[in-house]
């Protein structure tokens, strides 16, 4: 041990607001065992699936054993959970003469972080399935796949409800957000005047002028598998997380629409290869009508990072600037900070 006075210059804590576990230095970890209960719930109960020919829904919980934690050692947020989850369903036929009400039941032996939402086991059973085999068949096929992304929606809500406040500010840290603010307020100031004159501009300028265009690269470290990121811009329910709002438009398909940010960016996909990458027609809603860039997002899979590389072609030359900030704010910094992408991973 060190003297009296004399301290290991290891441990020596900086000066902080809180004045205790720096940034959470030492291990902090948060029980996340009765909120996973409820959400579950949730999520769960009232679950309708539905198509043209039947319609069935989730009842009741009958069995939701298990525990889930959130932890920071490091600055590196680490989640658990296990969960065994065994409930009962319902469905009907939703045309014809047969109007009979069947009941089954379904089990989840295995929800933990040990595998993803799409490869949890969802078993389908039925009461009496020999009478109604399509129906089973139903829901073998629907309702295990939208239960599993209901599951999907759980662990996303779960890194965003307790990420928050596992690592602390520093003194120094919390100045320098102050200063940003700052920086952002003055920023969008700028842009607010800018985008009067660029309205003006456009004005004159009908739909088929060309207009002088930049082109944006950027790369992105994100501590997280490549599916996992990967499945940040294609799961709806975590793009609803990581942009704070569930109004929003996202079929991410050939083909398919996004709207953001209340209506601020949107645009149609061009091209999914999953786990490789995505191509975008996308635009701000500031920029002349009917003008679109495109955007190029690759992913590729580092020993223990997942990096992003992003181009973006087409951008009208006064927004280069504010398109920027708005993928570094928006975009990563808001995915890292949701769900614990600016941590190391095992």
């Amino acid at each position: 041990m060190a003297k009296w006075g004399q301290g290991d210059p290891r441990w020596i804590v900086e000066e902080r607001a809180d004045a205790t576990n720096v940034n959470n230095w030492h291990w902090t970890e948060k029980n996340a065992t009765p909120w996973s209960r409820d959400k579950l719930k949730e999520l769960l109960i009232g679950l309708s699936i539905e198509n043209e020919e039947f319609s069935c829904k989730i009842k009741e919980l009958t069995k939701i054993e298990g525990e889930a934690s959130a932890n920071n050692r490091k600055a590196k947020l680490i989640f658990f959970y296990e969960w065994v989850i065994n409930g009962e369903w319902e469905g009907t036929y939703r045309e014809g003469e047969n109007k009979t009400v069947y009941k089954g039941k379904f089990e989840i032996p295995n929800l933990s972080e040990e595998h993803d939402a799409k490869d949890v086991d969802v078993t389908i059973t039925m009461n009496n399935e020999n009478k109604s085999p399509k129906l089973k068949e139903f829901m073998h096929r629907h309702g295990s796949e939208k239960i599993r992304g209901q599951l999907a929606t759980y662990i996303t809500l779960l890194r965003e409800e307790f990420s928050q406040g596992l690592i602390l500010p520093t003194k120094d840290s919390s100045s320098n957000l102050k200063n940003l603010a700052n920086t952002q307020q003055q920023q969008q100031t700028q842009n607010i005047n800018k985008s009067s004159e660029t309205t003006k501009n456009s004005q004159e300028i009908n739909g088929s002028a060309k207009i002088a265009t930049k082109k944006l690269n950027l790369k992105e470290d994100f501590k997280c598998r490549l599916e996992e990121l990967y499945n940040v811009f294609t799961n709806v329910e975590m793009v609803r997380a990581f942009t704070h709002s569930s109004s929003i438009i996202y079929e991410p398909e050939k083909g398919g629409k996004f709207s953001l940010f209340d209506s601020n960016v949107t645009g149609s996909f061009v091209e999914l290869v999953p786990n490789q990458k995505l191509v975008m027609n996308w635009r701000n809603k500031r920029w002349i009508d009917e003008h679109y860039s495109q955007v190029t997002l690759e992913f590729t899979e580092k020993e223990d990072y997942t990096l992003l590389t992003l181009s973006q072609t087409g951008i009208p030359h006064n927004f280069l600037e504010n398109t920027e900030e708005g993928w570094k704010n928006y975009y990563f910094n808001s995915i890292k900070q949701t769900f614990g992408f600016g941590s190391r991973i095992m």
